[in-house]
């Protein structure tokens, strides 16, 4: 058969996970077994590869998906963990009042929280944080949601802990390993190259888009309609791009692939919140939306800028950051080799070697060095009393993670199965070329020297089909590779390429969480209109009642209460039962907003 037709059934299961999943809008857990099982049947009937072969691949991948899969868990758990302690409530109260300026909130917010939250968890959280935020704020919710779905493109190579990279190219590892006998770099070593040409990458982006993002906001959703307004808050946009791009570079290239967004979030967000506070490149003129009444009705279809949803602090600002405080340390302190510490846990190993009896068919799992064991998990762990949790909420935070996790383990492993039978299709008795390389030896032929120019487009779409940059990396690194080697590029350029354009994709895939976010709000808005809170003072001798549109339903007093020579006491008893009342309902209100966006969905996963 010739390499062409080869090529032709080696798209088909990409193929198909893009029409089910963006024509016919299949979730990820659907479509990507299916994707699968074209995949292996290809496979065996194509490639000639036994049923058993097949099968000790699929179970290869699973392995390696588990993998990612704890690194998924440890994130989403710190994250609700957060959530359940009140930690990441006092993150977000402490973000609403830096500035009033709309330009500036989504800078700080939007660009430089977001671009932390993906580094530290990745997998959709940045947006299922930032965008309810500015939606308190009183952004319009399209504007909310463009906003931190379009800022979350840069950050997304190094998500995760360097995720994308560090697992995503796994498949490269294999062809490494074999040849460092002969003087190759290792898996190591080429990933943090990699890293290095992402961030060259990425860099211009990270001055471009705050600039183009805050004059497109004030040109679509401001009450002038005009791009000066964004665009004169540029000083303010280079300034909080050299706040995140210093720390961001120096970190890829001394430290590696794991840390540069975590990092560049944190330093970054510490420097410029604390240079916004001081009017450093600050804009003279505060910006905002104008009267809600004024709004175009698409910016916010049936979800109205919430004005009562409030954040509140549960404890200092200091216990609340501490626990992505340690995250750092100890990411820092296990990933400097010279320390020892990298070496010693990355000796703890779950094997499956020649799996069924094939030889070359292997898979390990390295649970203590993954970042969702260490430090992830041991954090959520540390922050029950970091935080003095209560045993309902950490119950609670362990029950999420768990809920939602049941979908995305189903994708992935459907996922990461497909790519290993994918790369592992060349160990065939035809000596047919694999499906990787029938497809670039037939794209090379076709693009020549203008795929260094294609080449992220690849990663755009993987990432837009499958929601993960992580997921686009896995199933598209040894393709990019191969189409280096055909046509004698630089394959740690490429193949950073690729990472890069996965960045691009996936927030494509996250504009329909988006859209999901936005039905979940209206509901959301709907419910809490019917809410309502009762509370009481002077021992329950007043009463009131309020309901979550701010009215106040009924209020009740004890005729005892009423002492005509002591009237003040009880109009503060009035008083405090009223506010009591409306304070709970707007709390009742803000729990329901966080479970409408807050409880994250993984694009593309889920």
């Amino acid at each position: 058969m010739s390499v062409e037709l080869l090529a032709m059934v080696a798209v088909l299961p990409i193929l198909v996970a893009l029409i089910l999943m963006v024509g016919m809008r299949w979730p990820a857990t659907k479509a990507m077994p299916l994707a699968w099982l074209v995949c292996a049947v290809s496979g065996i009937l194509v490639w000639g590869l036994s049923p058993g072969y097949v099968a000790a691949l699929t179970l290869q991948g699973i392995v390696t998906a588990i993998g990612v899969l704890i690194i998924v868990f440890g994130a989403i758990l710190i994250l609700f963990t957060l959530e359940k302690s009140g930690g990441m409530e006092t993150i977000q109260y402490g973000m609403q009042n830096i500035s009033r300026d709309k330009r500036v909130q989504a800078i700080i917010i939007g660009y430089m929280f977001a671009a932390f939250i993906e580094g530290a968890a990745g997998f959709g959280t940045p947006a299922a944080l930032a965008a309810p935020l500015l939606l308190a704020l009183g952004f319009p919710a399209m504007a909310a949601a463009i906003i931190c779905l379009v800022f979350n493109s840069f950050p997304v190579s190094f998500g995760a802990v360097g995720t994308p990279i560090v697992m995503g190219l796994s498949p490269l590892k294999p062809i490494l390993d074999a040849g460092v006998a002969d003087g190759g770099m290792t898996y190591a070593a080429f990933c943090k190259i990699v890293g290095e040409y992402c961030t060259m990458m990425h860099i211009p982006m990270a001055f471009i888009l705050p600039v183009f993002m805050l004059g497109f906001m004030t040109r679509f959703y401001g009450p002038n309609r005009t791009w000066s307004e964004g665009f004169s808050a540029w000083k303010y946009c280079i300034f909080a791009g050299v706040c995140f791009s210093v720390p961001y570079f120096i970190v890829a290239w001394t430290l590696g692939p794991e840390l540069p967004s975590l990092i560049g979030g944190l330093i970054g967000l510490g420097i410029l919140i604390y240079g916004t506070k001081r009017g450093f490149c600050v804009p003279e003129t505060t910006w905002d939306f104008g009267p809600h009444e004024k709004w175009d009705a698409s910016w916010t279809g049936s979800i109205a800028a919430s004005g009562k949803t409030e954040f509140h602090p549960h404890m200092t600002q200091f216990r609340a950051w501490l626990p992505y405080a340690i995250i750092g340390l100890i990411l820092v302190l296990t990933r400097i080799p010279e320390l020892g510490l990298k070496a010693w846990l990355a000796s703890f190993k779950l094997s499956f070697v020649d799996i069924l009896g094939y030889q070359g068919v292997s898979a390990s799992i390295d649970y203590l060095f993954l970042p969702g064991t260490i430090p992830f998990t041991l954090v959520a762990i540390l922050t029950i009393g970091l935080h003095s949790m209560k045993a309902n909420d950490v119950k609670d935070a362990w029950t999420t993670t768990f809920a939602k996790m049941k979908a995305p383990t189903i994708a992935l492993f459907a996922a990461v199965a497909l790519v290993s039978i994918f790369r592992g299709s060349g160990v065939n008795d035809a000596g047919m070329d694999s499906m990787p390389l029938a497809l670039a030896k037939t794209l090379a032929a076709l693009t020549g020297e203008a795929w260094p120019a294609l080449a992220s487009y690849v990663g755009g779409l993987g990432a837009f089909i499958t929601g993960s940059n992580t997921v686009s990396d896995l199933l598209f690194s040894q393709f990019q590779w191969d189409m280096a080697t055909q046509l004698k590029l630089s394959k740690e350029i490429i193949v950073a390429a690729q990472a890069v354009g996965g960045g691009m994709g996936n927030m494509g895939a996250m504009m329909k969480q988006a859209q999901k976010m936005q039905v979940e709000l209206a509901r959301a808005q709907e419910e809490i209109k019917d809410m309502t809170f009762e509370a009481s003072a002077g021992g329950g001798m007043v009463k009131a009642v309020a309901q979550g549109d701010n009215s106040l339903v009924s209020l009740t007093i004890d005729p005892e209460a009423v002492d005509p020579e002591d009237v003040e006491m009880l109009q503060d008893m009035i008083t405090a039962a009223v506010n009591e009342a409306l304070r709970g309902v707007a709390d009742l209100g803000a729990q329901r907003i966080n479970a409408a966006t807050g409880g994250m969905s993984i694009p593309g996963l889920m």
